[in-house]
């Protein structure tokens, strides 16, 4: 079964800026471009139903598209750090969405995710890696940030049981615009069946 969660896709060139912060942290297992995404609510595990049911919610989702811009490098696990991430600098669009998808998976009595919303990145996964050659690390990036890209859609992934870092499959797109359809763009993947629906 599919491990399932929403998310934002992170666009080529923004993609290209952020596998510049590889190397340079032996002990770092950096995730490949091609898998990085925000996530905005994760729901693990759930049975093919469940997963339809929160997709016919998301269907009512009415929202604009808005601007993001990635900002600042930091990392999780301050005494034994597990991973090394980029910010996003501050959106209330961001925020609301991810709220209203909250909200949706709360009525539907999906199991709340523990983790306080903090909006980022995931660069690489870290093991047996010390807060000093981590804090070595932040401080030579700290000041990284890109260009403000267009959010145009939020999507629900998979992955498969792995170590983390992907591989992850978009399974369903939403658009952010009333009037444009998911799927339009050329630039992001598509998947037309749903794992969930495939077993």
């Amino acid at each position: 079964m599919p491990r399932l969660f929403t998310a934002l896709e992170i666009p080529r060139d923004v993609s290209l800026s952020l596998s510049l912060l590889r190397g340079g942290l032996p002990g770092a297992r950096w995730i490949d471009p091609e898998n990085y995404h925000l996530t905005l609510r994760f729901f693990g595990d759930v049975e093919g139903h469940v997963a339809d049911e929160i997709a016919a919610a998301l269907d009512r989702v009415r929202r604009a598209s808005f601007t993001l811009a990635l900002s600042g490098v930091g990392a999780f696990g301050s005494k034994k750090p597990h991973s090394i991430y980029a910010g996003i600098a501050p959106s209330p669009a961001l925020h609301a969405l991810q709220g209203e998808i909250d909200g949706i998976c709360r009525r539907l009595g999906v199991p709340a995710d523990p983790r306080k919303f903090t909006p980022h990145v995931t660069v690489a996964r870290l093991r047996n890696v010390t807060p000093g050659e981590v804090a070595h690390y932040l401080s030579q990036r700290g000041n990284f940030s890109t260009a403000p890209f267009k959010v145009s859609r939020f999507v629900m992934m998979s992955s498969r049981d792995s170590v983390g870092g992907g591989p992850y499959v978009v399974e369903e797109a939403w658009p952010l615009d009333a009037n444009e359809k998911a799927g339009v763009g050329a630039d992001w993947a598509y998947a037309p069946q749903p794992a969930w629906q495939a077993r």
